[in-house]
């Protein structure tokens, strides 16, 4: 991996707003007025194509179709169609880029928000902030580069689990997972010192336990080794960093109010992104937010106008906030859920309420900020929201899109190697800090004789990792950054896009396209 970005990057820090269960884009952004003609008529089975259902309701007799409730009203000179439940994002429609026409292959929910975090429906692979930390560093020394909040929402009827192997760093070095802040009690455990155990006592403990680590270091080769002190030693800076971070006071009243009351209640999504933007400020690289609840299989209008007021208010106020501080074109702004939901009703169906199962066919995601242009809107559905018509978007394509904000070329990626330097971390001012010698990984930058023991008993270690390299190359797409398909054409309308309909070849990773062309383009 390079030492910094391939070139001149657009985006430097990324907020990513996963909202957990899967959005109806046709009840917030995919406008479907034609179908309130087809009111409890069955969704006709050449829309639907054999397609794999859920067992929650490959069981059903039929599938009446549910029209949005909603209100749906124009906003913006790029006159994007967005549900009266968001009148704060309909105030920025022309600085956000829709995304429409996103599918992916998982109707899941654990493989699925794997595929999308990670580029791959089995876990175990790094996700997109253990990339962004391993190819670009660090901005600070005192907190993460790789943050995650899981937000609290105000509904939780039907709430889903959250596991940290999410946010795990894979197979690449432990110190580039993703550092969960708690939204209650202390924001990290056990980063206070204990009763009666005093700064100095607390930074002779630990500089014993640094050589000792050393020492096994030494003897043993292991660079998680390496990553246990580093990580000490960050946890020790974060006992003064992490409470002037957390501490809201020095906020204005009129931040709150740009936020919401919501955003002095620590743990809700209003809370979340406002620390999102302190940490931005901070040099944090990454933010990773979860927002819960939005898995709709049933009382569609009892949950999602709760759900839209938990997120809307906040992700204008985010967006705002950066671009007064002067943070937005380096900081880019993903917000979406796993997969998309049915236009068929799942269990009872009124006027008034109904219930939308898992749809990977088809769902909307939108970007803001990090050089993207905004009053896009890419991609288009069916008159069912069911199927790609044109310019579809795979969730591999806008991992490539993001890697092409953050300057790195998806296919260039490699696994690290123990005997390779790691990326210098660079301060907040983007100049490169070069690290303690004696914590570097690579066998160039340690001593003589921590070199020859590296190769006398590190010999099974890097057996071990040529075997690995030996299984990529005949499997390559299993282990290269396959965060990567081809891309946005730097979001361009899509009446100028720069996509270009090729014939379809057989691919190695199995990616399926929906619709009748695939599209490619070129990275620089």
């Amino acid at each position: 991996m390079p030492q910094g970005p391939h070139f001149a990057p657009k985006a430097e820090h990324i907020i990513y707003l996963h909202m957990v269960g899967g959005p109806p884009q046709q009840d917030l952004f995919d406008y479907k007025p034609a179908m309130d003609e087809w009111y409890d008529k069955d969704l006709p089975e050449s829309v639907r194509m054999g397609q794999r259902l859920t067992t929650m309701t490959s069981g059903q007799a039929r599938f009446p179709i549910a029209p949005s409730m909603f209100k749906f009203q124009q906003h913006g000179e790029c006159g994007a169609w967005l549900c009266d439940l968001l009148p704060w994002k309909a105030k920025m429609a022309d600085q956000m880029v829709f995304i429409r026409s996103m599918h992916t292959e998982a109707i899941n929910h654990e493989p699925a928000i794997s595929f999308i975090q990670t580029g791959n429906q089995v876990p175990g692979r790094p996700c997109l902030g253990s990339w962004m930390s391993y190819g670009l560093g660090s901005l600070n020394d005192d907190l993460p580069t790789f943050v995650v909040l899981v937000a609290r929402s105000s509904n939780t009827e039907q709430v889903q689990a959250i596991s940290a192997r999410l946010w795990s760093s894979g197979f690449l070095p432990g110190e580039h997972a993703g550092v969960s802040f708690r939204s209650t009690g202390d924001p990290i455990l056990f980063l206070n010192d204990p009763p009666g155990v005093p700064r100095d006592v607390r930074r002779t403990t630990l500089d014993g336990l640094n050589r000792l680590n050393q020492m096994n270091f030494d003897a043993v080769g292991d660079p998680e080794i390496q990553t246990r002190i580093q990580q000490y030693e960050l946890a020790y800076r974060m006992q003064a960093s992490v409470p002037e971070l957390t501490d809201l006071n020095t906020e204005t009243e009129a931040t709150f109010n740009l936020y919401g009351e919501a955003a002095k209640d620590r743990g809700t999504f209003a809370n979340s992104v406002l620390m999102a933007r302190r940490m931005v400020e901070r040099g944090v690289r990454f933010v990773q937010i979860y927002h819960n609840n939005w898995d709709t299989h049933g009382n569609v209008a009892g949950r999602l106008p709760d759900q839209c007021r938990d997120v809307d208010q906040p992700c204008y106020a985010l967006v705002k906030d950066l671009e007064q501080r002067g943070l937005l074109d380096k900081t880019l702004i993903i917000w979406g859920g796993e997969f998309g939901r049915t236009i068929y009703s799942q269990g009872g169906l009124s006027k008034t309420n109904y219930g939308r199962d898992h749809h990977p066919r088809c769902f909307t995601m939108w970007l803001a900020g990090g050089g993207v242009k905004g009053g896009t809107i890419l991609g288009e559905t069916d008159d069912f929201s069911y199927n790609i018509v044109k310019d579809p978007v795979h969730i591999r394509d806008l991992h490539a899109t993001v890697l092409k904000q953050l300057r790195l070329r998806p296919r260039t990626a490699h696994l690290p190697s123990p005997r390779s330097r790691r990326p210098s971390h660079r301060s907040r001012t983007g100049a490169s800090r070069e690290r303690d010698p004696s914590l570097a990984v690579g066998v160039s930058a340690v001593p003589a004789d921590t070199e020859s023991k590296l190769r006398d008993e590190g010999r099974s270690f890097h057996r071990r990792l040529r075997r690995i390299r030996a299984f990529a190359e005949r499997k390559p797409t299993l282990l290269r950054l396959s965060l990567g398909g081809h891309g946005l054409p730097d979001c361009r309308p899509a009446s100028e896009s720069a996509f270009a309909p090729q014939k379809q070849v057989a691919r190695t990773d199995s990616r399926r396209v929906i619709g009748k062309a695939t599209f490619t383009l070129d990275l620089p």
